[in-house]
């Protein structure tokens, strides 16, 4: 039986096609036992601790249990069923338990001390120092100087937020998964593209139905809120969608919020810290949750007064065009389209034909080659998930292998909202053989029909440019260490390299390279690039103030004692109070379905897009003044910021990199919300 898993075994790239569900679990106690395995070795040698027995042995322990689980939790964003999310919830506490095993072993942590309490002797690298430095904050912040009695909440608590954040995430799929709009009646389709209706058209066809239907998916919920004129369905959507998780049903998350919420400041309670925030914030450029506040309180400041300009503008227009006395939440992105078309002559419907994804893809590959030397060669030979996934082999110019590079660009019911980087195997250099990176992006961009390719909205290009732009920072990696490679940087960090590609698709130079009608071949007008680059500060204000208010509700369920907090709702209305632009809506409540802090990674980070944003708009600046594709400036960048992954402070890295630290300034005048 063991012969016929896959996963038991080395394996060099992920072997998706034989594998089953039934070998994960026991793929994932075998690696379990070999980790522990090889603790054990570097906790009974004899000889005294130093650096390549304890500190490196520990970095490069547990490589298998890496690669299978990072396969195993891929899969259950991209591509999971009902077997795959029972596996997770058995599986899960074991991986918490195993890591609490590690952090709170008495033996293995004193020899991590005392490494570290003689590194000023050890005459270590800059890379070294770091992994030094992180190897014993891992211990020291997750517990090691805990009594027992606490070291055993402690276990409990992981064990529960483990558990906890996945339940959260599989209510809001299945919520994802279990409405449809179905519409029968053709005049209720005004307004609508004519691709819109034949997605919707495809899918009722495919669930054996007359009619149009209309989904949570993004590709077929955006346009709908967009496009619809029909406003009665426009707020049967957006309930619908404003309501994941807040059903007070099986798959409701409010008292999972309040769990979650509760069990982390308990966590940092043990550890020593006044709240959740404040333990995550102290390995963040932000330091504390003082000075994330104060950040997104400047930027509510300078954003505000054109916020509430352009929503009296917009519902100034909504009454005008159609007599809307109140502009509602589902009014906005109907009406605003409307309003930008007006304004700018310029709607998705008109750029589209110039986006499709096949070009999109070579587009953003050709901005890589003229900024980074890379080549990307589509290749049929390696194992996929899904038949959806394109697999391509990344090169530099004179052939050396860079990285492996999957792209999943299509919704499934499998797979989750939204649009993100991860990591198949990371780089790292052992033995003196460097080990290159397997990197995939997951999108949810619109399907081809059968009349029509997939045809990109602009902002399915700028999102597909973001990931990309983390997928480079994995594929580019040169560091020595696995922990501390690639995309493993200070969270409030992590988003420059994904937010400053962005930049790219406003530029002449980068669209001409791609953006070709997919019927004539011909190059988007340059009358439309500038139309583009108009618009793209339309509404800014209103979506600065929308970041913010995420911002803000993260940090209110985080840098704060939550055990008295009762009603999730309440307590969000009081978060967005200084934020808020529309009514409220007593039907929604989007805690119960804000995966990026209850599921990902973001808890008391959401603000660092916005951070980010400014370390991205100075950088970008620094390319315009020399030329986008500068090779100079686009070097700087590469041997500075994306090859160095983790292995500085950030800020060291940025300062190498500009010459200086970034201003905000950058930002707001791109925005618009500062004048030159």
């Amino acid at each position: 039986m063991n012969t016929e898993n896959p996963l038991l075994h080395k394996f060099d790239k992920a072997p998706f096609s034989q594998i089953k569900n039934e070998h994960f679990k026991p793929a994932i106690l075998q690696g379990i036992e070999e980790a522990k395995s090889e603790i054990e070795a570097i906790t009974s040698q004899k000889d005294h601790p130093n650096f390549t027995n304890t500190i490196e042995a520990l970095e490069f322990s547990g490589e298998h249990l890496d690669l299978v689980t990072s396969i195993f939790f891929n899969l259950n964003s991209a591509e999971t069923n009902d077997e795959i999310q029972k596996i997770a919830q058995e599986v899960s506490p074991l991986l918490s338990d195993f890591k609490n095993d590690i952090i709170l072993n008495k033996e293995l942590f004193k020899r991590v001390k005392a490494v570290y309490d003689k590194k000023e002797e050890l005459e270590l690298s800059t890379e070294q120092e770091m992994l030094l430095d992180q190897k014993y904050k891992a211990f020291t912040r997750n517990g090691a100087n805990l009594s027992e009695d606490k070291k055993k909440r402690l276990r409990e608590i992981d064990k529960q937020l483990s558990s906890l954040s996945l339940k959260f995430g599989e209510n809001v799929l299945a919520e994802t998964n279990r409405f449809e709009l179905l519409i029968t009646d053709e005049k209720d389709l005004e307004g609508l593209p004519n691709a819109v209706k034949e997605e919707a058209k495809e899918t009722a066809e495919a669930k054996q139905k007359e009619g149009w239907i209309f989904t949570m998916e993004y590709p077929s919920y955006i346009p709908f809120m967009k496009y619809s004129a029909n406003r009665i369905l426009r707020k049967k959507m957006a309930l619908a969608f404003g309501a994941k998780g807040f059903h007070n049903d099986d798959l409701d998350n409010q008292q999972n919020v309040l769990d979650i919420a509760n069990y982390r400041f308990e966590r940092a309670n043990l550890l020593g810290y006044k709240t959740h925030a404040d333990f995550v914030l102290e390995e963040r450029m932000a330091e504390t949750p003082e000075k994330v506040k104060d950040f997104l309180e400047e930027l509510l400041a300078k954003s505000k007064p054109a916020a509430i300009a352009e929503y009296e503008e917009l519902a100034t227009y909504a009454k005008e065009l159609d007599g809307i006395s109140t502009l509602e939440k589902w009014d906005a992105a109907y009406y605003g389209e409307k309003l930008k078309q007006k304004k700018f002559d310029l709607d998705d419907e008109k750029l589209k034909p110039y986006f499709q994804l096949e070009n999109v893809i070579s587009g953003v590959f050709q901005v890589a080659n003229k900024l980074y030397d890379l080549n990307f060669e589509e290749i049929q030979n390696v194992d996929k998930y899904h038949e959806d996934v394109k697999t391509y082999n990344v090169t530099d110019t004179a052939g050396k292998n860079i990285a492996l590079f999957y792209a999943d660009f299509h919704p499934r019911p499998g797979k989750r909202d939204g649009a993100w980087m991860t990591v198949y195997r990371s780089q790292k250099i052992k033995d003196g053989v460097n080990n290159r990176p397997h990197i995939s992006i997951v999108c949810n961009f619109t399907k081809p029909s059968k009349s029509t390719p997939s045809l990109l909205t602009f902002n399915e290009v700028t999102t597909l440019f973001h990931e990309f732009g983390h997928a480079l920072h994995g594929m580019l990696a040169n560091t020595t260490y696995p922990s501390l490679s690639g995309t493993s940087v200070f969270w409030d960090f992590v988003e420059l390299p994904s937010q400053v590609l962005e930049n790219w698709c406003y530029q002449k130079e980068a669209l001409e390279l791609f953006a070709k009608h997919y019927k004539t071949g011909e190059i988007i007008p340059l009358e439309l690039i500038e139309k583009i680059k108009k618009a793209a500060n339309f509404h800014e204000g209103m979506a600065t103030i929308r970041q913010i208010s995420f911002g803000k509700l993260d940090m209110s369920w985080h840098s704060i004692d939550p055990t008295n907090v009762s009603n999730v709702k309440v307590h969000e209305e009081k978060a967005f109070e200084d934020t808020k632009l529309y009514p409220e809506v007593k039907e929604n409540c989007m805690s119960t379905a804000f995966s990026h802090i209850f599921q990902g990674g973001y808890s008391a980070g959401y603000y660092s897009y916005k951070w980010a944003e400014v370390l991205d708009a100075d950088t970008f600046e620094y390319f315009e003044s020399e030329g986008i594709f500068s090779k100079e400036i686009a070097l700087k960048f590469k041997e500075n910021i994306l090859s160095k992954g983790g292995t500085e402070h950030p800020m060291t890295l940025y300062k190498r990199f500009r010459g200086k630290e970034p201003r905000p300034d950058a930002l707001l005048k791109r925005a618009g919300l500062l004048k030159e």
